[in-house]
């Protein structure tokens, strides 16, 4: 006697469930339209009708959102948030053909491997300065204020808090292969001049200030910063895209690193850098949205 299976019967098992809508080219080309917007990090959803309304679709169709998001994921790219404030924004996964890595900027800034380091310094204190306590990185209402002059000061007060680390352990001499790439670089951002200004009282690019410039600059072409004015080297204000870049890059090793250094604030919000002695040459200026008061 033949022996019967006991499993149920399933008719058409490979079909998709009944009441599943059908996903049609129209909506896979719609998705692919809302990532597209979200490759372009200037563009304000407020101010592109179609942005917009593909951001509610998002917001009100789950079958639409999962779709966008597998068009994203298969691009190498990373949903961080779908906001009116934010529109789509997205952040390139380190394989993805999207990526903009530190190591290619700074190879186009400068052609120093030295040069190279700080400008990657320059926007590690960006960030800092821009979110210095850990409340203003949470709250999505909130609008950091820098200025180059500012961020300029901040690392030079970095280098200080550097150099008196190293007095304290009597090594006056290079730091030692080991030490944190921080405590290496001190040296070489205090020796450079802060403006290195031109004959014309242009700063020279090669400046504390001219890399600083630069990097805010490339932050303003990426959508990260918005240049309010001219004062004390350049004004700028974050945009809801760059809080959500720092709060995905905040426990990096760079970003740890001035942590465990003492360099940013943590906890309770409360800054751990000291204002400058009285006669100090740092030349502060006001409203430079330093982390400390």
């Amino acid at each position: 006697m033949t022996e019967q299976s006991t499993e149920p019967v399933r008719e058409n098992a490979g079909a998709p469930a009944p009441h599943a809508p059908a996903v049609t080219p129209a909506d896979a080309a719609d998705a692919a339209r809302l990532v597209s917007f979200g490759l372009q990090p200037r563009l304000q959803p407020a101010r592109d009708a179609e942005y917009g309304e593909l951001l509610r679709r998002y917001r009100e169709d789950p079958p639409f959102a999962r779709l966008a998001d597998a068009v994203a994921t298969g691009l190498g790219l990373i949903v961080l948030e779908v906001s009116d404030r934010a529109g789509m924004a997205v952040t390139a996964a380190e394989d993805s053909v999207f990526a903009v890595r530190m190591g290619d900027y700074a190879r186009r800034a400068s052609t120093d491997s030295a040069d190279r380091f700080l400008h990657g310094l320059a926007h590690l204190a960006l960030a800092a300065m821009a979110f210095p306590r850990p409340e203003d990185l949470a709250d999505d209402g909130y609008i950091g204020r820098v200025t180059v002059n500012g961020v300029d000061t901040f690392v030079r007060h970095a280098c200080r808090k550097l150099e008196e680390h190293a007095e304290e352990r009597g090594d006056n001499t290079d730091p030692v292969s080991e030490a944190p790439g921080l405590e290496a670089a001190w040296r070489v951002w205090a020796r450079r001049s802060s403006t290195g200004a031109t004959k014309d009282a242009r700063r020279l690019a090669g400046s504390t200030t001219g890399i600083v410039g630069k990097a805010a600059a490339f932050l303003t072409e990426s959508g990260f910063l918005q240049r309010t004015g001219d004062e004390a080297g350049g004004t700028y204000r974050t945009t809801a895209r760059y809080q959500l870049q720092v709060r995905d890059l905040a426990g990096g090793a760079a970003m740890s690193e001035l942590i465990a250094l003492g360099i940013v604030p943590v906890s309770d919000g409360t800054a751990t850098l000291l204002p400058p002695d009285e006669g100090d040459d740092l030349d502060l200026v006001a409203d430079a949205g330093l982390p400390f008061s």
